[in-house]
């Protein structure tokens, strides 16, 4: 059997009208590379079983249980074939092209380990999904944010237009898109974050090993940012602290971000 061009790896969770839709977009904006595309679900509970039951057409893996991010989206990474591998949010809809956008660039750009598109909400409005690394004075800015606008703004790149391919520090993990190549150097998804900063730790070893990572506009992907429940959220906050602390651990920085062009110079 020859090798997919994209390998597309979906985690769902409770999600199936927001699997069905994001599935529904990938024909149009996939074409015409040869894709596959693998759904991880992390244990659902609604009728996901259902809609994944008559899809004969995907690599299917359903767990008992919810693994977490990176645990699940890594299943999908170690059955991926393809000369490309994209991680993509189940709450997303991928414009038609998108896909052949993002390879596209990769293939004119050898040095470019990872790329991500543009990604919208439901009207249209840009999201703000390319930024620099994060740090401990982020994060606080966040929390007060009538003093700290301008901290944030900054760290989300607001001041550029988003108009034209940038190399950026990080981008969100709702899409991204790597050679195999790079994945097979960097290596798959840090487990020990269950929620968390996952995307920024990733890009910041493709940064350590050597490879760029660039913001593509001209691939454009929506993003509707499914919301959970207020119990949920506390849960996850908890989680997401403690992945916070352990990603400056495992980093080690707090208050100065880490250079990406030295970072690639030490590779």
């Amino acid at each position: 059997m020859t090798d997919p061009t994209l390998s597309i790896v979906i985690l769902t969770w409770n999600s199936c009208a927001l699997l069905e839709a994001c599935l529904a977009a990938l024909p149009d904006a996939t074409a015409p590379l040869a894709t596959e595309v693998i759904v991880i679900d992390n244990g659902s509970r609604d009728d996901t079983g259902s809609l994944l039951a008559r899809r004969s057409d995907l690599v299917i893996v359903r767990n008992p249980r919810n693994r977490g991010v990176a645990a699940g989206r890594n299943q999908g990474l170690r059955l991926a074939r393809g000369e490309f591998v994209a991680l993509l949010d189940v709450d997303t809809v991928a414009a038609p092209g998108a896909f052949r956008t993002l390879v596209d660039y990769l293939r004119l750009n050898p040095d470019v380990g990872l790329v991500a598109p543009r990604l919208v909400g439901p009207e249209g409005e840009l999201h703000y999904s390319c930024r620099r690394f994060p740090t401990l004075l982020d994060k606080v800015a966040r929390r007060l944010p009538s003093l700290g606008r301008a901290l944030t703004d900054d760290v989300e790149l607001r001041w550029w237009d988003h108009a034209t391919p940038r190399d950026v520090d990080y981008v969100i993990g709702a899409c991204q898109v790597m050679r195999r190549p790079a994945l097979q150097q960097v290596g798959q998804l840090d487990e020990r974050i269950f929620y968390g900063p996952e995307d920024v730790d990733f890009c910041l070893r493709m940064h350590r090993a050597g490879w760029r990572v660039v913001y593509v506009p001209q691939a454009e992907v929506a993003h509707l940012e499914r919301r959970v429940t207020r119990k949920l959220l506390s849960a996850l906050t908890a989680r997401h602290a403690w992945a916070l602390a352990y990603y400056f651990w495992k980093h080690r920085y707090l208050m100065t971000r880490p250079s990406t062009a030295a970072l690639r110079r030490a590779a």
